[in-house]
């Protein structure tokens, strides 16, 4: 198999271009994820569940179309792909400030956009991951992911705020021409990162189920992949738990002021921050499954000490937790990326990561949904604890499997041959 030329894999610049792109664009989604529910309210007059629907339609693209954007991003060219899917997320919210200057924006047309953008985003994140690996040399992946998901953690802590200062000075539809420029900037870069080499060995037409299909059954045999994946999952879960019901823990449980709710919610991006930069020295440090059992067995611990916050100073508590929480997550989640762009053949790393996040980030509106359904029937600080104390179950799946006789996750596949 011809792997990407060299000369691409070590070229520094075209890899901080990619990472500008998607920092660009991270930027602009954040933005766009405090701004959109704010069109509907502000603009529309929605009531709760109209907003809600244009939640669910931004959330659901990874349960609908998880994985058969795998086999797309297989079967077309790479590079093409991530500029189509830009533009298309670029040209879908265009349409919204559009609509409301000549005062013709419905719920509908919101909601039909939520979706399209939900859509477009699978299908790109599904290909950046596989592109990674083209401009990055594989002894470089982890420091390469660390710099990315950095980036993306420092747009959760300071997108939210630039929201909400477009969304004053602008109003809510034309604060998200930002993320259209943010989009219209990625699709620039991407345009000038060399596009990879894309070799199969099998260049047959195949089944699409069948395409897919191969990608399950990979993930479902891996010895790392399939632990990590019910690892990643119990993170998502209990992540959208959090979410959901952390302003109104914060607010009504808490009383804590607004300034203190924006201050702590942006704990958890700050520990992002921190946990993508440690998680290259940890690696090296610890080798990489040690690595990731520090986060596994540290995250439970900052989860429970979210719903001991309290009034005043016991407010530090969840900010304390959130923080921890957000390392925790950052750094597993570098490391197994990382691995999977490592271990997994080019031809079939598509379908891999699509399956996965199919898998892992479906959970989403579950664990929103339910943490609501918990938070309304025994109270916010109950339903806290609850999913905190689920936290604890997290680790389980590593612990029960292989990975933990390994110093390093590529020798776990070795290491069991040997037995």
């Amino acid at each position: 198999m011809t792997q990407p030329p060299p000369a691409a894999r070590r070229d520094g610049p075209v890899f901080w271009r990619l990472a500008s792109a998607h920092g660009v664009s991270a930027f602009g989604t954040a933005v766009t994820t405090v701004a959109m529910p704010l069109v509907a309210v502000l603009e529309l007059k929605a009531d709760t569940f109209e907003t809600s629907l244009v939640s669910a339609a931004s959330m659901c693209a990874w349960l609908l179309f998880g994985l058969p954007a795998g086999v797309l991003v297989h079967r077309l060219p790479l590079r093409p792909v991530l500029v189509a899917a830009d533009l298309i997320r670029a040209l879908t919210l265009l349409s919204i400030p559009v609509a409301v200057f000549l005062d013709a924006l419905s719920l509908g047309q919101l909601v039909v956009a939520a979706f399209v953008l939900s859509v477009a985003s699978v299908v790109f994140d599904v290909g950046y991951s596989t592109y990674l690996p083209a401009v990055v040399s594989k002894d470089r992946l982890a420091a390469g992911n660390s710099i990315l998901q950095g980036s993306e953690s420092v747009s959760q802590v300071a997108g939210p705020g630039l929201g909400g200062s477009l969304v004053q000075a602008f109003g809510a539809a034309y604060s998200l021409i930002a993320d259209v420029v943010s989009y219209v900037v990625s699709a620039a870069l991407l345009l000038t990162v060399p596009a990879p080499h894309k070799e199969r060995a099998d260049k047959t037409k195949r089944n699409v189920f069948g395409e897919m299909w191969e990608g399950i059954e990979f993930v479902r045999r891996h010895p790392v992949i399939r632990p990590f994946v019910l690892v990643g999952t119990g993170f998502n879960f209990a992540t959208a738990a959090f979410e959901a019901i952390t302003a109104v823990f914060l607010i009504r449980t808490v009383h804590a002021n607004s300034l203190t709710v924006g201050l702590l919610i942006a704990c958890m991006g700050l520990g992002g921050v921190v946990g993508a930069a440690v998680t290259t020295p940890l690696i090296k440090w610890l080798g990489t499954t040690r690595a990731a059992l520090v986060p596994l067995i540290l995250s439970p611990v900052s989860a429970l000490l979210m719903p001991l916050a309290g009034r005043g100073l016991g407010a530090v508590l969840f900010g304390l937790g959130s923080f921890g929480w957000g390392a925790c997550t950052v750094t597993f989640a570098i490391i197994a990326r990382t691995y999977r762009q490592t271990a997994v053949a080019p031809e079939l790393l598509p379908r891999v990561m699509a399956t996965v996040r199919f898998v892992s980030w479906g959970v989403f509106p579950i664990g929103a949904l339910l943490a609501g359904v918990l938070g309304q029937t025994f109270g916010n600080r109950t339903a806290l604890l609850v999913f905190a104390l689920c936290t604890l179950l997290i680790p389980v799946p590593v612990l029960c499997s292989p990975i933990r006789r390994s110093r390093d996750l590529l020798d776990v596949e070795t290491d069991l041959a040997r037995v």
